[in-house]
């Protein structure tokens, strides 16, 4: 009986401690407005480990180069998945405020767009598998340690040589993020 009601202590305590310092060190996001604009859609999940630090994985499906448009007849079909480094600079919140994000993303997929030129019937088709570092900022604002909101922008370097002859070796990203802590 006394090794139960004393397994009953340190748990309550254990319990009461945890809910003192109830911090949330998880977080989910959405770039809401690469889905609005470009029906690119931006998942990721952030880790805390402490007040002004992060490492964040992301996953985005239909990732387009440069915001380079589908019209007419090409099409992307890619996908990437990132994962980086965040530095916050803010004093007021946990992570808030300005940061900066380090990066490495890797690319998957292709790019195809019917021939410019009638003697190539078909479609021209460019291999998107590529490798991109790239360094990113933004601001987060965080409403009561549970909702957070925040533009950002990256600029990254694609190591593809058929990418770059095809588009630009430098890759820009911008969105919106919308998010929940838990």
């Amino acid at each position: 009986m006394k090794k139960i009601l004393l397994a009953l202590i340190c748990v309550a305590t254990f319990n009461f401690g945890h809910a003192q310092n109830a911090e949330k060190y998880n977080e989910i996001k959405l770039n809401i407005a690469n889905t609005i604009a470009i029906a690119s859609v931006e998942f990721g999940y952030e880790r805390f480990l402490d007040e002004h630090q992060s490492i964040e994985g992301a996953i985005l499906i239909n990732d387009r180069m440069n915001y380079h448009s589908e019209k007419g007849s090409r099409n992307f079909d890619t996908n990437s998945f990132k994962i980086g480094y965040n530095y916050y600079f803010g004093e007021e919140h946990a992570a808030s405020g300005l940061y900066v994000n380090p990066f490495l993303k890797y690319r998957s997929g292709e790019f195809s767009e019917d021939a410019p030129d009638a003697e190539f019937n078909g479609s021209l088709i460019t291999d998107m598998d590529s490798f991109i570092i790239g360094l990113g900022t933004g601001y987060k604002w965080n409403f009561n340690d549970t909702f957070v909101l925040g533009p950002f922008i990256n600029i990254g370097r694609n190591f593809s040589d058929e990418v770059k002859d095809r588009f630009s070796a430098i890759e820009f990203n911008a969105g919106f993020n919308i998010g929940y802590r838990f």
